[in-house]
């Protein structure tokens, strides 16, 4: 498969895999906002020629919009192949071309966010203990930080102190969340709504710049949801979703 990688000259008329192709749409229209942004501070991000969910995004680690400490690391955002798309390497292809890219710009290895057993929206364990990944740090709520070093005695990253013991002091439901995954776009809105309309107390706050986000209170700041102070999920949610969530 060929490879395209976007940038803010075809940003506009790349289709960017993981939301639908209507630039008019918020989801899309937030995230290619987003995204431009991002460019500057040496954000890459590569997709497949043909349109579906098949990219890798990734960001030096100093830029990343997560609360972690890894000088002269590349933190990968994402990583994404679904649909027809599995099986057939591509998830291999796009990942040597990070390493390739990373390693070329002088960086020490890469890092990603996942966890013990696969949740949704991160990045699959058993992949990434098969391509040599390894865990360098662990959050109370579970999120994993792990790591690929290209030498072997490169210090291993770790998360900040806020995101090691994820809590809120606020009660109620409190969502933190970025405009990095386009689906935010659509769903925070609805479930503020919705949270409105039933008298559910919830608090949405947007994390709009680096600084907000590497000072978060969790180690997931493109959807972390908490109750009462504790944190819930990362799993974006639709009205049904949060509804049943809250009858609990």
């Amino acid at each position: 498969m060929e490879y395209i990688r976007v940038t803010k000259e075809n940003l506009e008329s790349e289709h960017i895999c993981c939301a639908i192709s209507n630039n008019k749409d918020v989801q899309v229209s937030s995230k290619k906002a987003w995204l431009n942004d991002r460019f500057d501070d040496g954000l890459v991000f590569l997709k497949s020629c043909e349109r579906g969910k098949c990219f890798i995004e990734y960001i030096p680690a100093e830029n990343a919009w997560n609360p972690i400490e890894a000088e002269d690391y590349m933190y990968i955002d994402c990583l994404w192949v679904s649909g027809s798309f599995k099986g057939n390497g591509y998830s291999n292809d796009l990942l040597k071309a990070c390493i390739q890219d990373s390693k070329a710009k002088g960086k020490k290895g890469l890092c990603i966010l996942s966890s013990a057993k696969k949740r949704p929206f991160l990045a699959d364990p058993k992949y990434l203990k098969y391509k040599g990944f390894t865990v360098c740090d662990e959050a109370d709520n579970g999120i994993q930080l792990w790591y690929l070093p290209f030498s072997a005695d490169n210090t291993p990253p770790h998360f900040k102190a806020c995101a090691k013991h994820p809590q809120v002091e606020e009660k109620g439901y409190v969502l933190f969340y970025t405009n990095q995954c386009p689906f935010n776009g659509k769903y925070v809105p609805i479930i503020e709504q919705t949270a409105k309309e039933h008298q559910i107390p919830f608090h949405a706050i947007h994390l709009e710049t680096k600084d907000a986000a590497q000072n978060a209170p969790t180690p997931i700041t493109t959807y972390a949801l908490f109750y009462d102070g504790n944190y819930l999920t990362n799993e974006q949610m639709n009205e049904a979703k949060f509804l049943k969530l809250a009858s609990r």
